[in-house]
């Protein structure tokens, strides 16, 4: 049976670390981390995100900022506040809540946040640096980030001779994660839905991560013995179990099955999702030390 690898736990010593650094700095320089959230319109699960994310800001001892913006919010009213807040010295992050309303186009809202303050990693500068092996001074996207701590906890920091697969060919998590493995010193294949034979493919890897947002398509037959697991799927699911209506979370792997052959495993819930916020965290604090011209913690 696989060791199942707790995000709940490794978040929650991200987040000690965060609040030990944020006390550390502001004892120092008397900066205080400042975390801007906008959210614009009503939806309910953004909201919920939204909330979770100025909770924990403040658990940190960060300054939280909320900015929530009426669902007719025009591009140009978004990027004038965006600017308004690169400008102010007291905000060290800027995050804005996906997905924007319809009429709203996120992609030049991300482009407009200066890439020091770009908390969530989505900036091109940020990508960029990424892709060319700059770990240390641009700032990594949350949710590969958080996975990439995860794989660390089972094979440290250097992952010389392994092989690695992502499913998963997204800006927002495969290529980034790809890289992170590669910068490791895995060798890295990025596999997709239109990689031919993907079993065969996926049996090759002692680190294989699920990120396609399809649920329970990684069957048990598709793991190597004794691989490390890591499923970045959250998919809702019937569960007429539980009652008529009633739903649950499942990821991309069939967990049940996947870790009686894995090494290792991440749950869903419970794996990569609590890691997000945490690393978010993680990104606010470095911003503010290097604000500061102070060496950032590493995480």
């Amino acid at each position: 049976m696989a060791v199942v690898i707790d995000g709940k736990e490794a978040a929650a010593s991200v987040i000690a670390a965060v609040t030990e650094a944020t006390a550390f700095l502001e004892r120092e320089t008397g900066v205080k981390p400042g975390l801007a959230v906008v959210i614009v319109g009503n939806d309910p699960a953004s909201h919920a995100y939204v909330n979770s994310k100025s909770k924990m800001a403040k658990q940190c001892g960060f300054n939280s900022i909320q900015h929530s913006l009426a669902e007719e919010t025009t591009q140009e009213e978004l990027e004038e506040l965006v600017a308004g807040l690169n400008a102010d010295p007291a905000v060290h992050g800027i995050l804005v809540q996906l997905p924007l309303p319809k009429h709203l186009k996120a992609e030049p809202v991300i482009l407009s946040i200066s890439p020091e303050k770009d908390v969530d990693g989505l900036h091109v500068v940020n990508a960029g640096k990424i892709a060319t092996g700059d770990l240390e001074t641009g700032l990594i996207s949350c949710t590969p980030a958080g996975a990439m701590l995860l794989v660390h906890r089972i094979h440290g920091r250097d992952l010389s001779g392994l092989n690695a697969v992502v499913i998963g060919r997204s800006n927002l998590f495969g290529k980034p994660m790809g890289l992170l493995l590669l910068a490791a010193n895995a060798t890295v294949t990025m596999a997709h839905s239109k990689t031919k034979d993907l079993a065969s493919v996926c049996r090759n890897a002692d680190i294989l991560v699920a990120a396609v947002g399809r649920p329970q398509m990684v069957k048990a037959d598709w793991v190597k013995p004794g691989a490390t697991v890591i499923d970045v799927g959250i998919n809702r699911v019937p569960a007429p179990d539980k009652g008529e209506g009633k739903t649950r979370l499942v990821g991309d792997v069939s967990y049940a099955d996947a870790a009686d052959i894995a090494g290792a495993i991440t749950p869903v819930p419970g794996g990569v999702g609590p890691m997000t916020i945490a690393m978010l965290m993680a990104n606010t604090v470095v911003a503010a030390y290097r604000t500061a011209g102070k060496t950032a913690p590493r995480f």
